[in-house]
This record gives structure tokens, sequence and C-alpha cells, in this order.
């Protein structure tokens, strides 16, 4: 454990992301992430000039995803603060993954397409801090109405296999599920 006093230190530096998940239409649902950087010092270029506390990065994502096989359809990039200009000409850095599906194996798929220097990194951590919650959301919106466990097929299993330990594929809430959708055929 981190024995660390709080009142000891002064905070330098925060961020914040949100991400929040809305209806768009029935197949689809509208992800919106915002990352926010904010330093509480002064800091210092490596030319020698300074920038005061405040605001470094805020930038939002959103995306459209449509559901059960939660396939990104479209993607759009907000650069409200960045802490260069040159930061606004990765704005589109981020297509590439239109048409990339949310499951296994995305976070390193992102990483190829659009990581390092093709694109702008905190932009790409919050695009992977998204993938959960677009899950989640999707989630919502089927069940947002009871659901007859007789007409889950394969897909409720994709949807749901190894995204966590409860949902691990050898589990017993894994092993009910596929008992219902018909003896564990996908």
């Amino acid at each position: 454990m981190i024995a660390f006093d709080k009142s000891a230190g002064q905070k330098i530096h925060g961020r914040t992301i949100a991400v929040s998940t809305y209806e768009y239409d029935q197949e689809s649902i509208v992800v919106e992430g915002r990352l926010t950087d904010t330093r509480f010092q002064k800091t210092y270029y490596l030319d020698g000039k300074s920038r005061p506390p405040g605001i470094v990065h805020d930038m939002v994502v959103r995306m459209r995803v449509k559901g059960p096989e939660l396939i990104i359809k479209d993607i759009e990039v907000e650069m409200e603060t960045v802490p260069r200009e040159e930061c606004r000409k990765t704005l589109n850095s981020l297509i590439p993954i239109k048409g990339m599906k949310i499951r296994s194996g995305f976070t390193g798929r992102v990483k190829a397409a659009v990581g390092g220097a093709r694109g702008c990194s905190h932009l790409v951590e919050l695009l992977l801090a998204m993938a959960p919650a677009a899950v989640q959301g999707a989630w919502t919106a089927v069940a947002a109405k009871p659901i007859d466990s007789s007409k889950l097929s394969g897909n409720a299993l994709a949807f749901l296999d190894n995204t966590c330990w409860v949902w691990r594929s050898n589990g017993s809430l894994m092993q009910e599920l596929k008992t219902k959708i018909g003896g564990g055929k996908t």
C-alpha cells in the first residue's frame, strides 16, 4: 500500500473521462466521451515558454454504434482545448475505426490502426475508455424492455462471452445462458 497523505503534496494534474450513451434509432446508440486534463500549476514548454494553470486537453468523441454486433458506423471528434494548434491535425485520425466491431481484441486493433504517430494518444485513450461503456449502453438499450430468453440467439453469447470474470466462457452464468438459448450451441 502506498502511504500517501494528500495534504502533504499539492495537486498538480487531474484527468476526467466521462462517457454517456444515448438512444439513436431502433438499431443504434450514440456513445459520447469527453476527456479533460487540467493542470493545477504553471508548466513550461521545452522552449522555455510558460503555460498558466488550467485546462490543457478538452476533447469529445462521439460514435454511432449499431447494436448487437456493436459495429462502429460513424465517429466524430471535437477538440475544444488542445495544448498546441498542431494537435487539431488529428481531428480525423479516428476515421479508420469506422466499421470495426467492439469485441475481444478491440484495443489491439485500435492501436494498430490509429495509435502512435498515426493519431492522438488522448483520443485513443478516450476511445478505449468508451468501448466498455458502449457495451453497457447497448445492453441497456436491449434490456429497456422485458427480454424473452427463448428468443435469444448466439449473438447474446458473443455479446457477453469473456467480457469479464462473471461472464467467462466456463462460468456458471454463461453456462446457464447457453442452456437457455439452446444447449450451448452458438
